[in-house]
């Protein structure tokens, strides 16, 4: 495949996936969402079925790696070229803030409502006027940096780092195995439903310590777009956690590339 390929089709493909990945999380945790609070399992399948819609859109393109862990893990294996391993990785990025972006315009109302709503109720708070607002009209709403990017409940780096190795180790395994095209360079068309099944499998049995990035791209590329947007009372990147959910995904998709070729 062409440069051009892989540019077009593992950024669009990370867009997609980013786009209805990070909008579930949105749409679970801002107020005024319908979906509000509609909790865990919505959002592993709905990452799941992200994953699936970005896979099929971007497969007869680029492959469809979508993941720097992927790419490292198909590099190691041998169905992807070295050289052409920067583009995918800069193509992805590009692609996943671009998806956090339109996150963002999506719920652009939710958002202000959320940010803006929990200052008025916190400065009533502070002033010692709580009964000038319903606490129930104005709940705690807390930081948005969960909707782009994620973080562990326990903030212990090396448990943090050694759950993003090993839920990375299962989905890059899983690809290698049973997920791949005749060309072995990317996920065919069966593998991109085994591999979004693969992912809410993940999600449900591995992502509540840390969240489950699984992906550089997907935890980095929307973590600076948080940190861009011009959002009101939106907290802090968590940069001291950053480092977490991109080295461990990227030497879980290493390893996994490793066990494949050895065994």
């Amino acid at each position: 495949m062409s440069s051009h390929d892989i540019f077009l089709g593992e950024t669009i493909g990370t867009a997609m996936l980013i786009l209805l990945g990070g909008g579930v999380v949105a749409a679970v945790t801002l107020k005024r969402s319908k979906a509000q609070n509609a909790g865990w399992l919505a959002i592993t399948f709905g990452w799941g079925f992200a994953v699936l819609t970005g896979a099929y859109t971007a497969g007869g393109v680029s492959g469809a790696h979508l993941n720097p862990a992927v790419t490292i893990g198909l590099a190691i294996e041998g169905g992807t070229k070295w050289s052409d391993v920067p583009l995918y990785l800069g193509s992805q990025m590009l692609g996943a803030m671009i998806g956090a972006a339109l996150v963002w315009v999506t719920y652009y109302g939710q958002f202000h409502a959320h940010l803006t709503d929990q200052a008025v109720l916190e400065a009533h708070q502070h002033n010692g006027e709580e009964g000038l607002v319903d606490p129930k009209a104005a709940p705690k709403a807390g930081p948005v940096l969960g909707i782009f990017s994620t973080g562990p409940e326990i903030r212990n780096p090396v448990q943090n780092l050694l759950t993003e190795i090993i839920a990375t180790v299962v989905l890059v395994l899983a690809i290698l195995t049973q997920g791949l095209n005749d060309n072995g360079n990317g996920i065919g068309v069966l593998g991109a439903l085994i591999t979004a099944l693969v992912v809410v499998g993940i999600g449900l049995s591995l992502g509540g310590p840390t969240g489950y990035a699984i992906n550089p791209a997907r935890d980095l590329g929307p973590r600076i777009v948080h940190a861009l947007l011009p959002l009101p009372n939106k907290g802090g990147s968590d940069w001291s956690y950053a480092w977490i959910p991109v080295v461990g995904p990227l030497i879980g998709g290493a390893l996994a590339g490793l066990i494949y070729k050895l065994f």
